[in-house]
């Protein structure tokens, strides 16, 4: 619940949004600043925040002067801004601003990459090749990352669909289009983006064209070729090639960018040309997306990446550590050790490789044996952290709008009947205290409503569910199938 000082400050940076909007036009605000937060005003400084690092250096490098000079024109109580990059799985302010603040190494901290099926490295960090650059020029497209390849990609009963599709398409006969687009959907760290870059890699060690693009680097193109007037190159560039490739699709935003996205999509695959995407959901919950664009991902082939099961952990698990073996020849992990951590952590393939590398780094600093002792210790926060599940707002409207028989559309909709507005505001409660969501994120979860119309709804339901016992269970009910 927000305090007064909270809300001022909020109603400030709605004020420094809406001046932002004017000034720089629908589109380029949907694209840079629709998912610019406010986390907190503390001594001076805005604490903001954004989901990727490439959003964080694009507005640094371009936009940070500006967003200062208009705080400062809207309140004195401003006189820095700081951007910061919000974690997935949510981190509380003090946290936050410590790792924007901290000083930036002078050379990268050296990571250690899984080579299975699990290593969605995003992108590499390696200067972009020769072929690359010849190939992209001003589009700016992402390099492959040359550890993502079919031969790293370990197969098991939750991939093996997605894998078969990427390996048809990768090697179809005369670069012939099929399931066209192709369409991977999971959630993070279950392989999707290690998918496409080895399709990347196999079709261009055919002499063929490929781009793989981030769905930041596909806004951060067109936008750019309308700032210098070169929009027609851009998309003459773009649909000249053999292969596209698009990660994170769900981040794509603003009107005339989604329109280009779609007249792209159109082109590459009335001309016969292959296209790959990846998202975090299946089509049809784009919500943001153009339902013309939806429609046209729907019409390929969607495949989901499922949650790896047991035997799938074992063999990542035994992957990596054998790998790991060649570069220190005395990291010994039993077979019950292994076992017991595959059945610890059941998240993703990024928990696994977090996994070993504490016990990597137990091993080599201690120069002790791996127990079960040990990595009990050594895997504890992970093990802890996947607990909670991560329940989504669009399964909390769609159970909500099931339970009280009305359909989801009518929950998003501007109706006001008493029958709508009650499940409607228990979906906001619901997303309040169930997900990490900020205050305006689920407004616009919700039909795009004002952040004061959410903390309405959550106070209303919270002092309605003090005074009903009836409403109170029937709450708690929905928070047991919603955690279930």
């Amino acid at each position: 619940m927000e305090v007064p000082g909270e809300q001022t400050a909020s109603e400030v940076w709605s004020r420094v949004k809406r001046r932002l909007r004017a000034e720089l036009g629908e589109d380029i605000f949907a694209s840079w600043f629709g998912r610019l937060e406010l986390d907190s005003v503390v001594e001076g400084c805005a604490y903001l925040t954004v989901p990727t690092r490439f959003l964080k250096s694009w507005i640094e490098s371009h936009y940070a002067d500006r967003v200062l000079a208009l705080y400062r024109s809207e309140t004195g109580d401003v006189e820095r801004v700081s951007i910061g990059v919000r974690s997935t799985l949510g981190r509380d302010a003090t946290a936050l601003r410590r790792a924007s603040e901290a000083p930036r190494s002078a050379s990268p901290t050296p990571t250690m990459a899984m080579p299975s099926m699990a290593g969605e490295v995003k992108s590499s960090s390696a200067a972009p090749s020769h072929e690359e650059r010849s190939e992209n020029g001003e589009l700016g497209g992402a390099p492959l990352d040359s550890r993502l390849t079919f031969e790293s990609f370990i197969v098991g009963r939750s991939n093996a669909l997605a894998h078969a599709a990427a390996d048809r398409i990768a090697h179809a006969q005369n670069g012939q289009a099929i399931y066209n687009p192709l369409y991977f959907h999971a959630g993070v760290g279950l392989g999707k983006t290690h998918l496409l870059h080895a399709i990347g890699h196999a079709v261009r060690a055919q002499g063929r064209r490929v781009i793989y693009l981030t769905a930041d680097r596909f806004m951060y193109g067109f936008v750019a070729s309308l700032k210098a007037q070169t929009s027609l190159a851009f998309k003459e560039r773009l649909r000249g090639i053999d292969l596209l490739i698009i990660d994170d699709v769900q981040f794509i935003q603003g009107k005339q960018i989604q329109q280009e996205f779609g007249h792209t999509l159109n082109a590459l695959i009335d001309a016969g040309r292959q296209i790959v995407i990846a998202a975090d959901r299946p089509p049809a919950d784009l919500e943001n997306l153009d339902e013309r664009v939806r429609s046209r991902l729907a019409g390929g082939l969607v495949v989901e990446v499922s949650a790896l099961d047991e035997a799938l952990r074992t063999s990542i698990l035994t992957t990596r550590i054998e790998g790991l073996k060649a570069i220190h020849p005395t990291f010994e992990v039993g077979p019950n050790v292994i076992a017991y951590v595959a059945r610890a952590i059941t998240a993703n393939g990024r928990d696994l490789e977090g996994a070993v590398n504490r016990l990597l780094a137990h091993a080599t600093l201690t120069g002790s044996a791996i127990t079960l002792e040990t990595a009990e210790t050594a895997i504890r926060d992970l093990v802890r952290n996947r607990e909670p599940k991560r329940v989504k707002i669009e399964d909390i409207q769609k159970l909500v709008a099931s339970r009280y028989n009305v359909s989801r559309s009518d929950i998003l909709s501007e109706r006001r009947t008493a029958a709508v507005v009650r499940p409607r505001q228990i979906a906001m409660y619901l997303s309040k205290v169930l997900t990490l969501r900020s205050l305006p994120e689920i407004g616009r979860r919700f039909g795009g409503r004002d952040h004061t119309t959410v903390l309405h709804a959550v106070r209303k339901i919270e002092k309605a569910l003090g005074e009903d016992h009836a409403l109170s269970d029937e709450v708690e009910l929905l928070k047991r199938m919603l955690q279930e």
